[in-house]
């Protein structure tokens, strides 16, 4: 039997007792930052912003090559700033983004009250635009009722009599309102939804807003993340096709249709609670078909929106001279748009144009310069607009709310009152970096 010295000891019990913490430290991955996010849109910006603040080290990845997700200001194809996704600040005197503007030196200014219609080739008579408001109120006011019962589709809680209002309305409160025909949307949904009547633009363009309110903030442009690993329970890991990132949180802000199209792989796979609150929350259509209209031919106010006393789905709605500049947007949205922004761009001007010579008796196909129309279902890192719930989803946005281990999800599907919005992403990154912040104990 081989004598043991009490030098040979000595060393081997250091060993064994190194041992333990070598391994540790193998198994210990090494933490790029404090939080990692994923997606540069406003909840990002917004997550990135409070943790910043609080002292903590972010990493943003962002897939596109520009931050602001659907809110995006393009100023290369008219020469003006051209809002490609979001336009509308709702309610600016509690929105948290345009709270923020003041920062900036952007110039936010109020839009014009309400709206008008177009009956034929005139303009509404204020009786008939009292006619179609009482409709609205009335219809709105009835879906709200269904929702008290059963979490329903809203075009089953329509009042009988909307007579020749009723495609109008249809439109308005579906795919105007929500991206999603009113048979596709959720009562309860669209009843806890945040009035949205009074609104806001800026003058430079919402997406120059937020990437405004972007800068200085560690992204990571064209970035696409292929795989999250959450299941650790004091690590998360995030992959791209460059590196891989760890950190003790992530915060995925994404949108639904990209997480539903499985363009990210988790491991582990989501739970089916989360699959199927994804599945509820897809995004609907909404797009613009931008025109250049030199010498303002329809006669139009600058921020004006018009509609058209409709008698089918074959309709849209039009956003006149924008912030002063020439620019028209005809916007197509809900089953109608999609399919029409599935044939292309040059579909969709050539309908823009029919439409609005219908509607004014002009032909402008003389009179239009540049064109351009948005077509966000085809966007690989959007694939749609925003998220109203299907019937029997509601619920689905309190369970995305959920934070699985230590990755939480954010962006306007995760707000149960202002989902389809810029300021509703922003709060929901906003509350998502204070639930991380909470879990490491406040501030650094």
């Amino acid at each position: 039997m081989k004598r043991v010295s009490r030098r040979s000891f000595l060393a081997a019990s250091a060993a064994a007792s190194a041992a333990p913490a070598l391994a540790q430290q193998r198994s210990t991955p090494r933490l790029d930052a404090d939080v990692i996010i994923v997606g540069a849109g406003a909840a990002g910006i917004a997550a990135a912003r409070r943790l910043v603040a609080a002292g903590r080290r972010v990493a943003i990845i962002e897939a596109a090559a520009e931050v602001g997700g659907r809110c995006v200001t393009d100023t290369k194809i008219f020469g003006v700033p051209y809002d490609r996704g979001a336009h509308w600040i709702h309610m600016p005197d509690i929105n948290p983004v345009a709270k923020l503007a003041t920062q900036t030196g952007l110039d936010i200014y109020p839009s014009p009250p309400g709206q008008r219609i177009r009956v034929g080739r005139r303009f509404a008579r204020e009786s008939e635009m009292e006619d179609f408001l009482a409709m609205q109120v009335r219809t709105t006011t009835a879906i709200a009722d269904a929702a008290r019962k059963a979490d329903v589709a809203c075009s089953q809680a329509l009042p009988k009599d909307l007579g020749e209002w009723r495609s109008t309305i249809e439109f308005f409160l579906g795919p105007f309102g929500c991206g999603k025909d009113l048979s596709d949307v959720s009562a309860a949904d669209f009843a806890r939804s945040s009035e949205r009547d009074i609104d806001a633009f800026c003058r430079q363009g919402f997406g120059t807003l937020l990437a405004k309110l972007a800068s200085g903030l560690p992204v990571q442009l064209n970035a696409p993340v292929t795989a999250i690993e959450w299941g650790r329970r004091t690590a998360v890991e995030v992959a791209t096709a460059r590196n891989r990132l760890t950190a003790p949180a992530a915060i995925v802000t994404v949108s639904t249709n990209v997480l539903n199209a499985h363009k990210i792989k988790f491991e582990p796979e989501l739970p089916k609670r989360q699959l199927d609150a994804l599945s509820r929350l897809k995004l609907g259509s909404y797009d613009h078909v931008t025109l250049e209209l030199p010498g303002n031919p329809l006669g139009l106010r600058s921020d004006e929106l018009v509609l058209e006393k409709s008698n089918s789905p074959r309709t849209a709605s039009l956003f006149s001279n924008a912030s002063g500049s020439t620019l028209c947007m005809v916007d197509v949205a809900g089953s109608f748009g999609r399919d029409l922004s599935a044939k292309g761009e040059k579909d969709m001007v050539a309908f823009a144009l029919e439409w609005l010579g219908n509607l004014f008796g002009t032909d402008l196909k003389s009179v239009v310069q540049r064109r351009h129309a948005t077509r966000w279902n085809e966007e690989p890192y959007v694939l749609g607009a925003f998220s109203a719930a299907s019937p029997g989803g509601q619920p689905s946005r309190r369970i995305l709310m959920e934070p699985l281990n230590r990755m939480y999800f954010a962006g306007e599907a995760v707000h149960e009152t202002l989902w389809g919005t810029v300021g509703g992403a922003w709060e929901s990154g906003e509350r998502a970096a204070e639930a991380i912040l909470r879990l490491f104990g406040g501030r650094r």
